[in-house]
């Protein structure tokens, strides 16, 4: 046991030898030196107390705002991937309410109906619906294994990062692409 732990243990336990325990005297006050406040204090009531609390808050330094900083990509790569993973959440959500709740109504409100009405569809229509289903899917797939990877470890310097980030939005743009417009 080290030197300077062994006394602090001992203590702890009180069983501390007679020679540590009063090493140092307490310090005692004489009757001039009592402690005195200089600070005059007042009761105030709840709305005063209330009133005075937020005079204060309006005082307060304020943190400072994001546009003073230079944006970067894994900013816009983590606000992107939050907000595609609930635009995705909320979609499938707000699809499958409004099917339970249409189409005891509205029979023709069935996967034939909506099939045969997005084949109606002109070409530049359909192929706009299917890229903004497609990108939050795609982007948000891809960054998701690339947050996995981080996970493991793997591409964690600043240049993983941001070679990872441009992969990613590259992947994304091209498989939107394919998937949109079969290009």
């Amino acid at each position: 046991m080290s030197f300077i732990a062994r006394p602090s243990l001992l203590r702890a336990v009180g069983t501390e030898p007679a020679r540590l325990r009063y090493a140092v005297a307490p310090r005692r006050l004489g009757p001039t030196l009592t402690p005195r406040s200089f600070v005059s204090t007042e009761k105030l009531t709840e709305l005063e107390n209330l009133k005075l609390l937020n005079t204060q808050r309006l005082n307060r330094p304020r943190s400072p705002d994001l546009a003073i900083y230079r944006p970067q990509l894994t900013w816009y790569a983590s606000g992107l991937h939050r907000i595609t993973g609930v635009a995705i959440g909320g979609a499938f959500y707000a699809g499958a309410i409004a099917y339970l709740a249409l189409h005891p109504y509205y029979p023709a409100f069935d996967s034939a109906h909506l099939i045969e009405w997005f084949h109606n569809l002109p070409v530049l229509a359909k192929g706009s619906i299917k890229a903004l289903v497609a990108f939050p899917l795609t982007f948000h797939s891809f960054n998701g294994v690339r947050h996995l990877l981080w996970d493991v470890g793997k591409g964690l310097t600043m240049k993983g990062v941001y070679t990872s980030g441009y992969t990613v939005i590259a992947a994304s743009v091209l498989t939107t692409l394919y998937l949109a417009f079969g290009l």
